[in-house]
């Protein structure tokens, strides 16, 4: 199952990739040599016009062949040989204007953002907007509830709501919809286990809406749905599918209990009780320490992580129409653009180990364990995915799209092009600095399969 959802997951979005460059090269009338799926020596093909479409022997990437575009250093990659000398034409890339090439390098960019987007509101469209089904609370984080509505922090962990203003509630996703669309001002909350009313004031304006919804969490058995590969919970040797009982020798009920002692343990050996298949495991566990906002000071912080992802045990689906489901997509879109730049940043600054780098393992692994959980799951893990190759696509390194949108930026400023002989000595350092980073991925997956 890894393996086959692996090849889907690249297979896709590399075609999704690289039909953008094919288009806008099309549509900016520079002619197309060679389309190929894949890297390296041609494995199967055809000829159709002017272009040649192939499937080449290493499945970890691929390219759009241009007529005019010089770069013998991609040629090596892709697996091919310089041609003799050729006449110059007007369908050539570097005949077009800037803002045309600019164009043609940024839409496999563009078409990987495009593709997350309607996958994303595609799957919300189809199964609807999913949301856990309790009504239970988890925790209630008093330190950014929006004014008038602080009695929400008295609400013991485990209650359930059962009606907020003249809304029933049966699963979370009626919590939310209630907490954003009924009208500001006084509004009663109905707990049942224990029976209790609490008061609020719901607030004016959709940041603050947001910031009451934030607080209010819902209940979270402490189990995990994901482990991370290299992480230390994957050294430890926590899996999928276990869940915490107790955690420091502190009783773990709820998944907040569990992260209030990870995160309070960075770089401390930290003892775990976990129930596996009906059985009581020991395990002890390292955190690593990580860098992130105080939401009571606004000041950053050390935190422990182990790299795990809690368990929503089973979810409702509401149905939304056609321009609700193309708002989600959005949103969801928007926020993973926002997590994998905030995990590239962090990685810079030392907020995250560089041993959270993975290679295709890595990607195996996560595309085997998102195709377990279904098929809206894996949709949506692709979208993901989609994101991430887009963003490091644009990552400003010769020979991937964002050093030559740095080369186009240069020739657009300076008034003429890098000689052919620049561009070359800067995308072999490119290259070799790909290779290098590729190495160091394929390395982290090594040692962490042999328990380095």
């Amino acid at each position: 199952m890894a393996v086959l959802a692996t090849i889907i997951v690249l297979g896709v979005l590399i075609f999704v990739h690289e039909l953008g460059h094919f288009w806008a090269a099309k549509a900016v009338g520079i002619g197309v040599e060679r389309f190929s799926i894949g890297l390296g020596p041609r494995v199967a093909g055809f000829t159709r016009g002017e272009t040649e479409y192939v499937l080449s022997a290493i499945p970890l990437g691929g390219y759009v062949k241009m007529s005019g575009m010089d770069d013998e250093v991609m040629e090596k990659i892709e697996g091919g040989r310089p041609g003799p000398e050729r006449v110059k034409t007007d369908r050539d890339f570097d005949s077009k204007p800037v803002w045309a090439r600019a164009v043609v390098i940024s839409a496999g960019v563009i078409m990987n953002m495009l593709f997350a987007f309607a996958t994303y509101a595609a799957v919300a469209a189809y199964w609807g907007d999913a949301a856990p089904a309790t009504n239970r609370v988890g925790e209630v984080r008093a330190e950014i509830l929006p004014a008038g509505t602080a009695e929400l922090a008295l609400i013991p962990a485990g209650s359930e709501m059962l009606r907020i203003g003249d809304r029933e509630i049966e699963n979370w996703g009626d919590v939310e919809r209630a907490l954003f669309e009924l009208p500001s001002g006084p509004t009663t909350i109905v707990l049942g286990s224990p029976a209790a009313e609490v008061r609020i004031s719901l607030p004016q304006g959709d940041e603050a809406r947001q910031q009451l919804y934030r607080a209010v969490e819902f209940w979270l058995e402490p189990a995990f749905s994901v482990v991370n590969p290299r992480s230390p919970a994957d050294r430890a040797g926590i899996e999928p599918g276990d869940r915490v009982l107790s955690a420091h020798g502190q009783e773990v009920r709820v998944w907040g209990d569990f992260v209030a002692v990870i995160q309070s343990r960075p770089g401390l050996e930290t003892d775990l009780e976990i129930l596996r298949d009906g059985e009581v495991l020991a395990v002890t566990v390292v955190p690593e320490a990580a860098e992130q906002i105080d939401p009571r000071t606004g000041q950053p912080r050390t935190v422990g992580q182990i790299g795990v992802l809690q368990a929503i045990d089973e979810v409702v689906y509401s149905r939304v129409g056609p321009l609700e489901a193309m708002g989600i997509g959005w949103d969801r879109t928007v926020f993973t653009t926002r997590l994998i730049l905030g995990f590239l940043r962090d990685l810079v600054t030392g907020g995250v180990s560089p041993r959270s780098v993975g290679s295709i393992v890595t990607i195996g692994e996560a595309s085997g364990q998102a195709a377990d959980q279904g098929m809206d799951v894996f949709l949506s893990f692709m979208a993901l995915f989609s994101v991430n190759l887009a963003i490091l696509n644009l990552l400003p390194i010769p020979v991937l799209d964002g050093g030559h949108l740095v080369f186009l930026a240069i020739e657009a400023v300076r008034g003429r092009a890098l000689s052919v002989e620049q561009r070359m000595r800067f995308s072999q350092v490119g290259f070799f600095v790909i290779i290098g980073i590729m190495l160091w991925a394929l390395s982290n997956d090594f040692m962490r399969l042999f328990g380095l």
